[in-house]
């Protein structure tokens, strides 16, 4: 059996949208399931964002302490933003973030891996993208505004990460998957065997 995720939708009978907010909102559907009866699904309807594990020359990837307000705690995380325009080319918006919010650009960019962040509640898509050859970006620095402006930096050594990890002290999401898929990649075939950085990517279809 091949193991591996596939494309499916079941009858919507109605759907409503309760709240829109500035990026996201809440959708609800009535869903009909195997057995006929029908359910109530509510969800957050979002975008999709992408987010970059940024590897140094001395294995040590780049990271942001930032404030998250919903869970009331400052945590390190890879740089990461919003898909804000619709079609939006994933790998241009990871550029983007990696500039604006770390004034950085990288020479050799692939794919590390794709994954929803809560597909029980929410639609968010991720491209989590490996970026190496790093050096520091030309031009103005971005402006940053609200959370942004309490920002932290550090390049901490994979291994770290990893015990960091696994003992319950990082929590983002996109940190945890990039740094585990990061270390599978490298006792697997290898990081030049990750997909190009413009690979497909079904959730979010856009224009190359």
């Amino acid at each position: 059996m091949t193991i591996k995720d596939t494309p499916e939708e079941w009858e919507i009978r109605s759907s409503e949208t309760p709240f829109r907010g500035a990026k996201t909102s809440v959708r609800t559907d009535e869903v009909v399931m195997p057995d006929g009866s029908v359910a109530r699904r509510d969800y957050q309807v979002h975008p999709g964002s992408v987010a970059v594990l940024a590897l140094d020359d001395d294995d040590r990837v780049l990271l942001i302490k930032q404030y998250r307000h919903p869970v009331r705690q400052k945590l390190w995380e890879i740089p990461a933003g919003l898909l804000d325009v619709p079609g939006e080319n994933p790998l241009h918006a990871a550029q983007r973030e990696l500039y604006e919010e770390a004034h950085v650009k990288a020479e050799d960019w692939r794919v590390l891996t794709d994954v929803y962040t809560t597909p029980g509640g929410c639609d968010e898509s991720v491209r989590i993208f490996l970026a190496r050859g790093l050096s520091e970006a030309q031009g103005e620095r971005f402006t940053a505004e609200h959370e942004e402006t309490d920002l932290q930096h550090a390049r901490v050594p994979v291994d770290e990460l990893v015990r960091g990890v696994l003992a319950g002290e990082l929590h983002n999401n996109c940190l945890v998957v990039g740094v585990l898929s990061l270390v599978a990649a490298r006792g697997g075939d290898g990081l030049d065997a990750l997909r190009p950085a413009e690979a497909p990517w079904p959730a979010r279809p856009f224009e190359a």
